[in-house]
This record gives C-alpha cells, structure tokens and sequence, in this order.
C-alpha cells in the first residue's frame, strides 16, 4: 500500500502545478499594427486579459491610428493601458448622437446616442491610460463622445482628449476620476458627468463660445469637478464663453490656482435658464490668474473660497480612502 503513495503524491503535484501554469496569464501585453507584438488590435488585447484580474496587466500600445470603438469591459479591472507616445498613439472613431448605427443599409434604424457614442469606454474599476491621444473625429454635428469613463479609481496621465461637444464624460456618482498632465479640448460641455474628479496641471481648450463643463453632481456628494493648476484657453475667434453650467441642480465645479484666458466670461457662471439651480449648485473659485480670473463681475450665486476653505480641497479629502499613483496627486492649494 505504501508503495503506490510517493508516486502518486508525486502525480498529484505534478497535475496542479501543470494547471497553475495552464491559469497563469501574461502580465504584459503589446498591440502593434505592423504584428511585431501580440495583437494587432487594442480590443483584442483586451478581450484576451484575465477577469478581474488579481495583478495589474499592463497593454503597451505602439505607435500608430488605431481606428476602433473600444469597450472596456466591467469584468476587466487593474489594467494599465500605456502608449508609446501621446502624439504617436492615437485612437479614434466618429460615431454621434442620430447617427444610425447601421448606415451602410439603413435596414437599422437604431441611432447611436450620446452614452454611446464614445470612441473609448471604460466600465472596469482600477484601470489608467497613459501617453495616448483619443478622438472623436465625427466634428461639430452634436454630441460626440471620445472618453467616456464609468469605473472607479480611474487614472489619466499625459493624454489628449479631442472632440467637440461632450469630449469627456465622467460617469458614475460614485467613481473617483483622476486626470494629470493631459489637454482636453471641446465646444459644448466639453467635460461634463457626475462623477468626482481632479484635474491637475491639465490643459482646457474652448473651441468656440460655449460652456466648458457640465457637471451633474448628485445631491449626496461632497465633491464634484476640482481644477488645480490648469489652463483655460481658446481657440483665437473665441471671445467669450463660461466655466460652465449645471447639467443637474447640485452641480459642484471648483477652479483653484488656474490661469484663465481672456476668453472666460466676466459673469463666469449659468444656471441653464433654470434659476432654481442657483440655490442648489455650488460653483467656487480660488487664487485664479491671468484675464479671465477676475472674481468682481461673477454672477452672486458663486462663490469664492476662503483660505480655510481651500484647504480642504486635497486629494485625501477629495477621494476619501485612494490615492492615485500618477502625476501631481500631493497639490494643494497655495
């Protein structure tokens, strides 16, 4: 009897490593067009990534137009999606709201809408983009998404977003968004949705007289959209647009030590021509420059911050329990 245990002890070890290593999934993968890595597609890679994955993945993407819609899924999380270079690494895709989804036969009169417009879709939870520049390409026939970002503990460092209206949209009441280095550019509610997110030494583009964000922040959050240290530009025949206006009542966008063009509007705020969102959105300012940071002509339903107040505004307080590993995430304000 003792004979036949040590062997198969031995199978039985044997067996289990075999299927360990059968299990074990790569935690690097590369997308190169040309073939030289291991897919040739960005969706592909990530269809091949393990679900919920227990350590991070990283995709490398090589240079190149990478012409796809791309779904991250909620089943993939932890996963770090890294580009050869912001300029290089382009993804892009022109799909828009009233678009027929099947326009080759019209057989489809299904229409795309703005939550589906995007060109990128993040649904998974822990995921970051770095050194890629993503578009949507459909130009100015109304809203058209590049970004649309619903996972929590998301991260964005030194990327272009470019689009026209509704470029960003950040998703979810309760996702903690964090973009770093990256030039967001737009015509309408350019960056707009209602979850809490930072945006640090970021660059803000108005590509004609509008609104630059639309917050819809939910009654039960403390924290909205906080600009720190980012720019306020404008295309050169944009003479007058706004921070921004409320999508839902509670809306709360704060812009602290950013330098303001000329372009931003004395009156800084709208109430979308409902004036009971005066009483309920919170829009501040603090320690702003430049033009269009002037405070004395806002409209008396905003607010600008005290010393105190500012002070509150840190990543600690903001994501409550996260801190992202990019970029700037120790800014205060001055």
């Amino acid at each position: 009897m003792k004979s036949y245990f040590f062997p198969l002890l031995a199978m039985m070890l044997f067996s289990v490593a075999g299927m360990a290593q059968t299990n074990t999934s790569p935690r690097v993968l590369t997308v190169a067009q040309d073939g030289s890595g291991n897919y040739k597609t960005i969706q592909s890679a990530i269809d091949a990534v393990r679900a919920y994955s227990p350590e991070r993945i990283t995709i490398n993407i090589k240079n190149g137009v990478y012409r796809e819609k791309v779904v991250v899924p909620a089943w993939v999380t932890n996963v770090s999606f890294v580009g050869e270079s912001k300029e290089g690494t382009i993804i892009v895709n022109g799909d828009y709201s009233g678009k027929f989804m099947n326009a080759d036969t019209l057989a489809d009169k299904t229409k795309f809408s703005t939550f589906n417009s995007y060109t990128m879709y993040i649904h998974g939870n822990d995921i970051s983009i770095k050194n890629i520049t993503i578009s949507n390409n459909a130009g100015r026939v109304g809203q058209a998404v590049a970004l649309h970002v619903d996972g929590d503990r998301f991260e964005m460092e030194n990327c272009s977003l470019l689009g026209n209206q509704d470029t960003l949209l950040t998703a979810n009441d309760t996702a903690r968004q964090y973009f770093v280095n990256c030039y967001i550019e737009g015509t309408t509610d350019f960056i707009f949705g209602n979850a809490t997110a930072v945006f640090q030494n970021c660059t803000l583009k108005s590509l004609v007289e509008s609104f630059v964000t639309a917050a819809s922040t939910s009654q039960q959050q403390q924290f909205g959209y906080v600009f720190q240290h980012c720019k306020l530009v404008a295309d050169a025949s944009v003479k007058r647009t706004y921070l921004g206006r409320p999508w839902r009542a509670y809306a709360k966008v704060v812009f602290m030590d950013c330098e303001m063009d000329s372009s931003i509007r004395p009156e800084g705020w709208h109430n979308w021509g409902k004036v009971e969102n005066e009483a309920t959105a919170f829009y501040a300012e603090y320690n702003n420059t430049g033009a269009g940071a002037n405070t004395d002509k806002r409209v008396a339903w905003s607010h600008v911050l005290t010393e105190s107040q500012a002070k509150q505004y840190t990543i600690e307080n903001i994501f409550k329990g996260w801190k992202p590993a990019f970029g700037q995430a120790n800014i205060t304000a001055r």
